[in-house]
């Protein structure tokens, strides 16, 4: 007698398939969210601090409404993340292995996802929101790159560490998952050689112009009122990275 079809093998592929499908249908909507988001430490290069805050100011009239927020962003993102999570568990096996996560692709998505997007989440939306002095809740309008000037002149290091770790695996995650939509579409090659063009392509067109915004940002001049001084370094210090 043959034996009968496992039940939970069986049903493995269409939850794969579940899952996959509301990855990739998050994934415009990230993407979206990152070009407007990003578009403001580049545009430092051309107006400084001044430019980039007009650029984010506007930027965030798409996406920071009652509801866009949740979802345009943190659902998208959300979903991306879970259903990229779940799909280790429910990938066929041994037909369909899920990558390791010392490949690119999955690495750089754990490491934004569990590191630097709830550390950067953290630092420039809900501390920020605090209502209890000194913060006394830091408005959107007052959030501007003058705080992202703040946070990299009070803690150079600290604050570089965390903008280019997001900045750099973003890219890395992007320019990795592209390459392979393209491979498996037939139109791109998966070669050494391949890999490393589109990395120095990613590299080059957007982490490099973001590093340099943020450089011209810090290097300029503050001009923070020293109470608005003490409500963003408040906002900052609340995170356990800041608390020495």
């Amino acid at each position: 007698m043959s034996a009968k079809p496992d039940g939970t093998r069986s049903i493995r592929p269409a939850l794969t398939n579940v899952l996959n499908s509301i990855s990739h249908g998050a994934t415009p909507f990230i993407a979206t969210f990152l070009l407007i988001h990003l578009s403001a430490p580049v545009m430092a290069n051309l107006g400084g601090s001044s430019l980039a805050s007009q650029t984010m100011l506007l930027g965030r009239e798409f996406y920071q409404t009652p509801y866009g927020e949740s979802m345009l962003v943190l659902g998208p993102i959300t979903a991306h993340v879970l259903a990229g999570a779940l799909k280790r568990f429910t990938s066929p096996k041994p037909t369909s292995q899920p990558r390791p996560l010392s490949t690119r692709l999955t690495g750089t998505g754990y490491a934004v996802a569990v590191f630097w997007l709830p550390v950067h989440y953290f630092i420039h939306r809900t501390s920020p929101k605090t209502p209890t002095p000194p913060i006394n809740a830091v408005g959107p309008s007052e959030l501007d790159f003058e705080f992202v000037k703040y946070g990299l002149k009070t803690w150079p290091f600290r604050m570089t560490f965390l903008y280019a770790g997001l900045v750099i695996g973003l890219t890395l995650h992007v320019t990795e998952a592209m390459g392979l939509l393209a491979y498996f579409q037939g139109k791109l090659k998966q070669t050494k050689d391949a890999i490393n063009a589109r990395t120095a392509t990613g590299i080059v067109g957007v982490a490099l112009p973001v590093f340099a915004g943020l450089f011209f940002i810090a290097r300029e001049p503050s001009y923070l009122f020293p109470s608005m001084a003490r409500r963003f370094h408040a906002v900052i210090q609340r995170h356990p990275l800041f608390w020495l």
